[in-house]
């Protein structure tokens, strides 16, 4: 089976640059969903470049399953916990006792997705060579 690490870091870099461009179009809660996903591709390439297996979705099982062959800090920890909070909040109305996801997004919570997703991809980054 071929090592296809790279296509999820690669998928990984362009959905961040797209988690980039909702933000500047003010689409807050589709940035905080993209920044999600960037991370999450982005943990998957290091396992796979590991050759390691992986499912799931949440970015802090993933990274706690990372931790048993690279040092995790407390911090990364948290950003993950930032981020799973996105996964399906951020695109389901019934996420919120009413209102749409749109509703409970604005800047300063994207900034805050970004900055989360920043240190995982740099995470990852410092990890896959």
């Amino acid at each position: 089976m071929a090592n296809r690490s790279k296509d999820w870091w690669r998928q990984a870099q362009r959905d961040s640059d797209k988690a980039r461009l909702d933000f500047e179009h003010g689409y807050y809660e589709w940035c905080c969903f993209t920044a999600q996903q960037a991370a999450e591709k982005a943990l998957k390439a290091l396992y796979y470049h590991n050759n390691q297996s992986v499912r799931g979705h949440s970015l802090l099982r993933l990274l706690e399953g990372v931790s048993a062959i690279i040092p995790v800090t407390e911090n990364l920890l948290h950003q993950a916990r930032v981020l799973d909070r996105y996964y399906q909040e951020s695109r389901y109305p019934n996420g919120f006792p009413e209102g749409s996801p749109f509703d409970f997004f604005d800047q300063k919570i994207a900034e805050e997705a970004l900055g989360a997703l920043r240190a995982i991809l740099e995470f990852c980054s410092n990890h896959l060579g």
